[in-house]
């Protein structure tokens, strides 16, 4: 009846508000046992879950060589058997004829809107995310943040592998997303009050203060902002490629198998979440500058070493170097903006950096595959030097040209 279904809602509501309070107290529990780690520890999980969540179809769908990933075109054929077995099904039945209306959907249509709905919602998490721990953690939470995010990034590929090999329909591969997706939307919602905490008691009362927000237009005339926005864009082009198209330029040119080449290829991109795992700890003795410009020379020593013609283990321990070298510059660049420009810019400064990022990422590599069609695969050391040089250059430049604020919170946190 009306009445019982009544308070049967208004029991689950209550047990829902009793549930969240039960978590919320043992948050703050955890909270004043261990403090920031425990904060640390959640965001990281967050950006785990965040890369597994932007895994089902979109950008991370692609005909890269990982061990386990499902390809878009896989996907869509999928998706047309399931769509063919139906049609047959209704063939088979006792019926004098099947209408079907309209058309089918234009594949590519349906990816690029699943991409742009992926690609706001990182550009989000990462804006917003990133800055709230360079405000507030230190360098290491930082780069065990990023080093998550390789782990996510890693795992994700295999749910939907998994929905789509299991006998399960690709369908399953979003159930599961989107348990993920509930689950931590409610946890972000619960722990509120403890980021609120985090913001105001650990290490600045910046969370208290109400900052205005900076004019897009103003943002390219704080000094040294262009040319940080230019090596995050050289750093993040230079990282895409490499990932993107090592394994091609194995098979031209150490003449390594597809099936090998897509093994070792992935090597750069576990030498990059190890070195961010590792870079975590040498936050503890050296700076952000320091740990960037020490990554920038790892990776010229990677580039140089997958230059060498005709040697495979020294093309192979290459592009891990190389991964290696990469790993502390994404997080330092980051960590270190709430210093350069002072925090009450550090939001807006960031956002643009996520935006150079994703410019980067999606120029670079067609780029590098038209140069590689029309001339010849053996340019990437040189493409990447390119990078290497402008992102080395433009990072010196921002040192010396960015504005120096008072010694802040997010300054005593750079290690």
């Amino acid at each position: 009846t009306k009445r019982t279904a009544k308070a049967a809602a208004d029991l689950s509501r209550k047990a829902a508000t009793a549930t969240a309070r039960a978590v919320k107290s043992l948050i703050g529990a955890l909270s004043t046992l261990v403090g920031g780690a425990t904060l640390a520890a959640a965001l990281c999980v967050i950006f785990l879950i965040a890369a597994v969540i932007a895994s089902p179809f979109g950008l991370l769908f692609s005909n890269e060589p990982s061990p386990g990933a499902v390809p878009l075109n896989a996907a869509v054929t999928r998706i047309n058997v399931e769509l063919t077995d139906k049609l047959s099904l209704l063939q088979a039945g006792d019926y004098a004829s099947i209408d079907i209306q309209g058309t089918g959907p234009d594949w590519r249509e349906v990816a690029a809107v699943f991409a742009c709905k992926t690609a706001l919602g990182a550009g989000g998490v990462d804006a917003a995310l990133n800055n709230y721990v360079a405000l507030h953690l230190k360098a290491r939470h930082m780069s065990w943040l990023h080093c998550m995010w390789g782990v996510g990034a890693a795992v994700s590929p295999y749910i939907m592998s998994y929905a789509l090999t299991g006998g399960t329909g690709w369908n399953q591969g979003y159930l599961i997303i989107s348990i993920i997706q509930i689950c931590l939307s409610a946890i972000i919602f619960i722990s509120l009050p403890l980021w609120k905490k985090c913001g105001k008691v650990l290490y600045s009362p910046v969370g208290e203060r109400k900052e205005k927000p900076v004019p897009f237009k103003e943002i390219f005339k704080i000094k040294g902002a262009v040319t940080c926005f230019i090596c995050f864009f050289s750093y993040c082009a230079l990282e895409q490629t490499a990932m993107l198209w090592a394994s091609s330029y194995m098979i031209s040119h150490n003449g390594i198998t597809a099936e090998d080449a897509a093994m070792f290829a992935s090597l750069f991109f576990i030498g990059m979440t190890a070195g961010r795992g590792i870079n975590g700890f040498l936050t503890i003795k050296f700076k952000d500058k320091t740990l960037i410009r020490a990554g920038q020379a790892l990776i010229f020593v990677g580039v140089a070493l997958v230059t060498v013609p005709q040697i495979k283990a020294l093309t192979i321990a290459g592009f891990i170097v190389t991964g290696l070298g990469c790993a502390p510059v994404y997080p330092s660049i980051i960590h270190m903006t709430p210093a350069l420009f002072g925090e009450d810019k550090s939001q807006a400064v960031i956002g643009v950096q996520m935006a150079s990022a994703y410019v980067g990422s999606c120029i670079a590599p067609p780029v590098y595959g038209l140069i590689a069609n029309g001339v010849t695969p053996e340019l990437l050391p040189a493409y990447l030097f390119v990078f290497l040089v402008l992102m080395a250059v433009t990072h010196e430049i921002t040192q010396k040209k960015a504005a120096k604020p008072v010694q802040s919170a997010a300054a005593e946190n750079n290690n």
